[in-house]
């Protein structure tokens, strides 16, 4: 019978990516493993890029996490430090567990949480307390095999999961013209609950309405496009990290979370704009120190994302 390594990530796409290098410490410390990867549904349209992975089991959140297989003989949780996704954990009955201290884990399990480090770099230092090498820089996945209906374009993305992190749609119109006039083709991409948000940066740039794909992109044809862009412009979101990912370059504005935390790997080709402001990362109205952040300022990064490609 083979084993089987299940891990614990039950969140969005950012969060996925952000994960990719420890999901390849475990995989080659765990060979000959079952890897499952608890996650939401969604999400399993990227397993083919990620061959670390050999199952998903569909989980919205550590609250839905239901485990009725036999017992794996590692569980790893790469969700966070809280109750419910240690529990969730514990619940299995693996023979080994993976997970930050916490008094629901078992002794051993792992080491004290950190707020003050990198996103990539804490499921890496979880690792290597279990002498499991990882490195925060191995992150890149291969392009998808999948036909580009606007390769080349440049991609504005004006939506974020929260009002926080919402640039100005004025301000992104401006981006959206600067680029249009510059001689690139430019796309507007997001969530079909986002679609309206991109269609008035589209109005107010002047571009033809082909221009919005929000809504008509699955995830999987939607890494294909970031994969095969010049540019990606965006906030604080799961496609920033897409662009890391496949070396794409971006330009990325933080609001109210600094880029320390999980901005884009040091590379000429990525910029992270931030004011120097943390905020409410959860809040309704965009930041202050996002909104602290000029249309001039970006443009001048996005020429010099341009220039290192």
């Amino acid at each position: 019978m083979i084993a089987t390594l299940l891990v614990l990530r039950a969140l969005g796409l950012g969060d996925l990516l952000t994960a990719v290098p420890a999901l390849r410490g475990l995989r080659r410390a765990h060979p000959q493993h079952q890897v499952v990867l608890a996650a939401p549904e969604p999400l399993g349209a990227l397993l083919d890029l990620l061959p670390e992975l050999d199952e998903l089991l569909p989980t919205p959140g550590p609250a839905e996490f239901r485990w009725q297989r036999g017992e794996p003989d590692v569980a790893v949780n790469l969700h966070g430090s809280g109750p419910e996704s240690v529990r969730a954990v514990c619940s299995t009955g693996a023979h080994r567990i993976l997970s930050h201290r916490h008094p629901a884990a078992p002794p051993g399990a792992g080491p004290a949480w950190e707020t003050e480090q990198h996103e990539r770099q804490r499921w890496c230092r979880l690792l290597r307390h279990h002498d499991i090498d990882a490195d925060p820089e191995d992150l890149l996945l291969p392009t998808p095999p999948v036909e580009v209906p606007r390769p080349g374009a440049v991609i504005v993305h004006p939506g974020a999961s929260h009002g926080a992190r919402l640039w100005p749609v004025e301000r992104y119109a401006e981006v959206a013209r600067w680029a249009a006039e510059s001689g690139f083709d430019v796309v507007l991409t997001g969530s079909g609950a986002e679609r309206a948000r991109a269609s008035r940066v589209v109005e107010l740039a002047g571009l033809a309405p082909e221009a919005v794909l929000a809504g008509r992109t699955g995830l999987r044809e939607l890494a294909a496009l970031v994969a095969h862009a010049r540019l990606l412009i965006c906030g604080d979101t799961g496609i920033a990290h897409l662009a890391s990912a496949f070396r794409t370059p971006s330009v990325v504005l933080f609001g109210p979370v600094a880029p320390r935390y999980w901005g884009p790997p040091a590379d000429d080709r990525h910029i992270a704009l931030w004011h120097g402001r943390s905020g409410d990362t959860f809040a309704s109205e965009p930041d202050p120190g996002l909104l602290a952040l000029t249309t001039g300022r970006v443009l001048d990064a996005a020429r010099k994302a341009l220039r290192a490609a």
